[in-house]
Order: C-alpha cells, then structure tokens, then sequence
C-alpha cells in the first residue's frame, strides 16, 4: 500500500469493471487504489441467491484470465468465487467498506475523499454501477417494511401472498422461484407482457405459469396503494384490491447521478441523464476522469454489461499511458 496515499489512479468502484482497470493499471506499473464502498463486486453480492448469468463464462472474463464455470450459463456463486480469485491471486490494491464522498480538483490534480481518508491522484476512474439505487415508485405505502426493492431468497416467501412489480429478469426470477417454494404470486406489469430482454430459456416458463393460471399477472396495470394486508392495482378494467403480504418491487435501479454531478461530470438534460465522456478514451469533460461500465449508459442501465464493457479497461488506459508516456 501506498502510505502517502498518493497515487497515479484512483478506481472508484469495486465491481468487475473497477477490478478489470486495475488489472490494466497493474499491467502498466502504474499505483493505484480500488475505493469500494461496500464488499468486493457489491452488486454482485446483492444479486438474487439462485441467479443464473445470461452472458457465458468467457464473456465475463477480465483481464484474460480464464473464468471455469460448470455450467453454460454460470451462477453467481460462480461469479463470485472467480471475481474474489482474481483479486486475491493479482493481490490487487483495493480499500473496501470505504466509500468515496467527494472528488475535486487539487493543485493539477484530484483529491479523492472517503468516509476514511483523503487521496490525491492524477488519474480518476468512476466504475460505480447502477445497482444502489432502486427506481422508486412513488406510491402511497412503499415505505412499509414489506415492501422491498432487492430481492434475494424465495424460501422466505414460502405460503405468503406475494406481489412482483415488473417484467423482466429480476422480477421474472422472484415471482418463479416464490411461486416454487408455495407463494401465491401476482405480478404487475406495465406494458402488455413479459419483457423482450428476459432470458430466453425462462420466459416460456413464465408465460406458461401465467397461462395457466398459477401465477396471476395484471398487464397494462400498475400497483398505486400499499398497505399492512392489501394492495390497490390499477387495471384497464378499473380499480381492483387484493391481499397481499409483501411486494417485491423489481422497478429497476438507476446509477448515482447526484455523485457524478458533484463531481462535475456533464449529464444530457433529458431523462436518459447521459454523462458525457469521448467514447474512444472514456474521458469525460474533466480532465483525467474516466467513466467504466454500466455507469456509461445513464439512465439507460440495459447498453452496458460486462462483456461489453470490460474493454473500458483497456481503452482508459491506453489514454492514460499516452499521457503519461508520450
């Protein structure tokens, strides 16, 4: 570790992408800082227990280094395990549990504030994800305790009345694996079905639990009132209530545009939010601060993944060596 705390990068972000930049800036000799405010790959972690990658195991690879799956599509214990080997193996700089508050401009440089410390480092990478921060709905009652934005495990839902906010992945998974572990299940759905991007091998399985009854969805509908023992649904055929023990609101979840705005980066003024950055050095309109992954996309949180986004990784540092090194 650096004790002066002074580096040429600083990594905000602890995910796959933040990993896949320090293994770049390792590669480059360069000293650098992973600063992550939760665990290693946070978002990950918080995935659903029993969640199944749509991507390969090659395709989740970073730094060249070989992800074995024992299976197709991996899990994310899988993913985990491989994420926590490449850290440890490379013996990577990362801080974790430490979240950063603040950065700004310091004498040519960025001073890079945490709940812990303060950084000074020429370089900035932003690798921050979209996974902290749930889309609310805004509805009377989505404060109650039973109301939850992330959801983990179905056996907690066993015998209960249950209700999923959503049509894609995240909320396809819960209301199939709750409904398997003898949870009453109804979904409310926005649109007019099941969403296109839902994994291909899960959405006849869904389609056919609703077709046949076991589990009940309201299209075109959204959930507008919650409370203790009841839920109110608008549908096309009015206003209906139904019981309802807890709801599990997969809404989506949206990157931190309040940090990247405090920073300084330059955002679209519409609803999509889009950080500026040039898209061959992933530069943003400050000097020396990179964005990586999903954070890219805004407000647009379904154009970046994994393994297209990893090559963030090498494009940054590219920029960055030509810097350093012209």
């Amino acid at each position: 570790m650096n004790s002066t705390n002074q580096f040429d990068i600083i990594i905000v972000g602890g995910g796959p992408i933040g990993l896949a930049c320090a293994l770049e800036a390792q590669k480059a000799g360069l000293q650098y800082c992973i600063l992550e405010k939760g665990c290693l790959t946070n978002s990950l972690y918080n995935y659903p227990i029993n969640m199944t990658f749509f991507s390969t195991s090659e395709k989740l690879e970073i730094g060249g280094i070989p992800f074995v799956s024992n299976n197709i599509k991996p899990t994310r214990p899988e993913a985990l395990e491989y994420y926590r080997r490449v850290a440890t193996s490379h013996k990577l700089n990362i801080h974790l549990q430490e979240e950063v508050t603040a950065i700004a401009a310091h004498n040519s440089k960025y001073q890079v504030v945490s709940n812990k410390q303060t950084y000074t480092a020429t370089f900035v990478v932003i690798a921050t994800g979209f996974y902290d921060i749930p889309v609310m709905m805004n509805i009377p009652g989505e404060d109650l305790s039973k109301v939850v934005h992330y959801y983990k495990d179905p056996h907690f839902y066993a015998m209960q009345k249950v209700l999923v906010v959503g049509a894609n992945n995240s909320a396809v998974d819960a209301a199939l694996e709750t409904w398997r572990k003898g949870a009453e299940v109804t979904m409310v759905i926005r649109h007019e079905g099941i969403g296109k991007r839902v994994k291909y091998w899960v959405k006849p399985d869904i389609e056919n639990r609703i077709k046949e009854g076991s589990i009940t969805a309201y299209t075109n509908s959204s959930l507008v009132a919650i409370r203790e023992k009841e839920v109110d649904i608008q549908t096309p055929n009015g206003l209906i209530t139904i019981e309802n023990d807890y709801v599990i609101a997969m809404t989506g979840y949206q990157p931190h545009c309040d940090f990247l705005q405090q920073v300084g980066v330059q955002l679209s003024q519409d609803e999509v939010l889009q950080p500026t950055y040039n898209p061959e050095t992933m530069e943003t309109n400050l000097p020396n601060i990179y964005l990586a992954g999903v954070v890219c996309g805004g407000m647009n949180t379904h154009v970046w993944f994994i393994e297209n986004s990893r090559e963030h990784a090498i494009l940054i540092m590219q920029s960055i060596k030509k810097k350093l090194f012209p």
